[in-house]
């Protein structure tokens, strides 16, 4: 199977909300106190032009037979000025999606070295991301690519 990587047009839209909508589905079945099925397409037509047209966001897609399997989404990001927190420029990699039935076939490695090239090229000095604990398979996805867990988000319900 031929993969291709290339950056998001305008005219894939819907094709990427079948994506998005898979990874949301995901953390909704997971996490239903935190995610809901929205209405319409799952991300709005300006929200996914404004993505393409920001110069520090980057997207990323995976065509197989031309049809979009894969996609990633990640911004540059430049820390606040704060005494105490050393100045950085990095990137954050937002949603990062393989379409089940295309999985465990080096999809997602391959769109996360595009965006470990895009953030280079973008004079960013890491790669950094939230990954929900559920999420067993993505951990280990992301660990076996050289992530280290830097901090925890705890909740405790009231």
């Amino acid at each position: 199977m031929q993969i291709n990587i290339r950056k998001a047009r305008q005219d894939d839209y819907d094709a990427l909300c079948v994506l998005f909508d898979e990874i949301d589905a995901l953390h909704r079945n997971h996490l239903p106190h935190l995610f809901q099925k929205g209405d319409g397409a799952a991300r709005e037509k300006d929200y996914y032009e404004a993505l393409l047209a920001e110069e520090n966001i980057s997207l990323f897609v995976a065509e197989a037979d031309q049809t979009l399997v894969g996609l990633i989404h990640a911004e540059i990001i430049e820390t606040p000025v704060f005494p105490i927190i050393v100045p950085r420029r990095y990137t954050k990699v937002d949603n990062l999606v393989v379409k089940a039935g295309y999985q465990n076939q080096g999809i997602g490695k391959r769109l996360m070295d595009v965006v470990q090239d895009w953030a280079i090229a973008n004079e960013a000095t890491s790669l950094e991301l939230t990954v929900y604990e559920f999420n067993k398979t993505a951990i280990a996805f992301y660990e076996k690519a050289g992530f280290q867990s830097v901090s925890r988000k705890m909740s405790k319900k009231i």
